[in-house]
């Protein structure tokens, strides 16, 4: 008999290793989609670009990124694992979720997809993209130091690293939930990081328009802030939080509920209706027996489903 061995499972169900010229492709559509989608919101809000009424804002910013990424998840996770972030990579080659040697290509995937979306953006909104709003990089906010920077990157990227390596790589999540889960922690990332630094949570988004339009202020903090946070929140799920146990509905009411069939400590029947070895049997009253001497009372049998709660 011929035994196959399927490739190792990564995130959102992806078979990693299996086809790493389709995973890489993916990594950089996924990425030039993600980061096309969120600067080019950013751009036309800092242009006064309006789609109908009042220029994008802030929160339309945050939105952009978070709802693409519900789609990108759903569309190309099962694919390479929709990383599309060389943090979250990263963290999951340092958890031994990931291969290190396939590491590499997925980061150069991500930076090539990010360097592509910003010169896509500068082609559609023309040089005041590049001149005025920096294709949409992100920078510390007026008032606010590196140190700053590195903190609120290091927290914003934690919480959307807890959020995918618990719900893409644990079984025990619904698939559905995934998408939307990743999308709106990078949707609240954004609201939280924008104020002070920009919001990157990503060295790919952040370094492709930084590249690209030249504004490079600090932007080693946009590397380490987001690496520092997502590896941090790897390890806390992997060494603490993955071990948790889900609480099962059929249990805690008691040790004569084990389901095995057999009696527990009380000698009460088992899922089959008989009882276990040493289990007493006990005759029904009196009462209970019809005038032939046989028992009328209904008993639950082989075929029958035994007491509640066996």
């Amino acid at each position: 008999m011929t035994s196959t061995t399927s490739a190792p499972r990564g995130l959102n169900g992806s078979e990693i290793g299996a086809n790493m010229a389709r995973a890489g492709v993916a990594e950089v559509f996924g990425t030039f989609l993600l980061v096309f989608t969120g600067t080019a919101v950013a751009v036309s809000g800092a242009l006064g670009r309006a789609i109908a009424g009042q220029p994008a804002d802030s929160l339309a910013v945050a939105l952009a990124f978070g709802l693409v990424l519900v789609a990108l998840v759903s569309a190309l996770g099962h694919i390479s694992g929709a990383h599309f972030n060389p943090a979250v990579t990263l963290a999951l080659a340092v958890t031994g979720k990931f291969p290190w040697r396939y590491t590499p290509a997925y980061l150069v995937a991500q930076l090539v997809g990010a360097l592509l979306a910003s010169l896509a953006v500068w082609g559609c909104f023309g040089e005041p993209a590049r001149a005025t709003a920096a294709l949409g990089a992100t920078g510390p906010a007026t008032g606010a130091g590196v140190g700053q920077v590195l903190l609120v990157e290091a927290l914003i990227t934690f919480l959307l690293m807890l959020v995918i390596i618990s719900v893409a790589t644990d079984e025990r999540v619904a698939p559905a939930a995934v998408g939307p889960a990743i999308g709106f922690a990078l949707a609240a990332a954004v609201l939280i990081g924008g104020p002070v630094s920009g919001g990157a949570v990503n060295p790919a988004r952040a370094l492709g328009p930084m590249l690209v339009s030249g504004a490079l202020t600090d932007w080693w903090a946009y590397i380490f802030g987001p690496v520092v946070g997502a590896v941090v929140a790897a390890v806390v799920y992997d060494r603490f939080l993955a071990h948790a146990s889900t609480p099962d509905p059929e249990e805690g009411t008691g040790p004569d509920n084990a389901g095995s069939g057999s009696a527990g400590a009380g000698g009460s029947p088992g899922g089959d209706g008989f009882a276990g070895p040493g289990a007493v049997q006990v005759t029904p009253p009196p009462a209970a027996r019809g005038g032939d001497g046989f028992d009328t009372a209904p008993r639950a049998g082989a075929g029958d489903p035994g007491p509640a709660g066996a």
